[in-house]
């Protein structure tokens, strides 16, 4: 609980189970946290039987995907307050409380990877990524009105069910652009966003969406049209 609200996070997972068990408890071990939804893509390892030996909730997502996963999940979860985070050891489970501090006065709490001092020397965070990372974002920011903004596809975010509720029907991204439409869709529902520097370390095993440099632009070329096509439509 955070003072009379409920706390959920959920985590999208895909071929996970080294360090689903640690993450999830992790993230119970910060004090505040009441469930963890772990959301199984499909994976080809044993995720869900591990993530099934700690206290966190296992659902299955038959829509292969990012977005489908973290999509899920948020309607899964039955917290006030819901955080999307990753099981794979980048990000620190006490950093929700950091979160949670600006969760009175935004709708949604983003957290940023670009803070220098906050990148662990194992993560995957070189200078393309980080210039790449602070150059979409800076797109979003500028032709959605937004607020300062270095790091739209963090995926370490909190957001009230109140809020994830108003945009739920209109997020039709179930690939990794999906956390790029979330924001898009915050602010042009007039939600209070607000970014907050938090940890990233060296994940196990290779990322999905941007351990290759092939993968990273793949990613960053959808985010761009996304952002771009959002704001000639709207």
């Amino acid at each position: 609980m955070f003072g009379d609200k409920r706390v959920s996070v959920v985590f999208p997972a895909y071929n996970e189970e080294s360090h689903i068990r640690r993450a999830v408890e992790d993230f119970f071990s910060s004090g505040v946290v009441d469930e963890v939804i772990v959301v199984d893509n499909n994976s080809r390892d044993a995720t869900a039987r591990e993530a099934g030996l700690t206290a966190a909730r296992v659902v299955t997502e038959a829509k292969q995907g990012y977005g489908h996963a973290l999509q899920r999940g948020l309607r899964e979860a039955s917290g006030d307050l819901v955080i999307l985070a990753e099981p794979d050891g980048t990000f620190v489970g006490r950093d929700v409380l950091k979160l949670l501090a600006y969760s009175d006065d935004f709708d949604m709490v983003c957290g940023t990877r670009t803070t220098r001092e906050l990148i662990w020397e194992q993560a995957n965070m070189g200078w393309f990524l980080r210039v790449g990372n602070l150059v979409v974002a800076k797109l979003l920011q500028v032709l959605h009105d937004g607020p300062s903004l270095t790091d739209c596809g963090c995926t370490l975010r909190l957001v009230h069910r109140g809020a994830f509720l108003v945009i739920r029907e209109r997020l039709t991204v179930g690939g990794s652009h999906f956390l790029p439409e979330m924001l898009i869709l915050a602010l042009k529902a007039r939600l209070r966003v607000i970014e907050v520097p938090v940890n990233y370390r060296g994940r196990v095993g290779e990322s999905k969406i941007t351990g290759t440099l092939a993968g990273a632009v793949k990613t960053g070329t959808r985010m761009i049209a996304l952002i771009v096509r959002h704001r000639l439509t709207s």
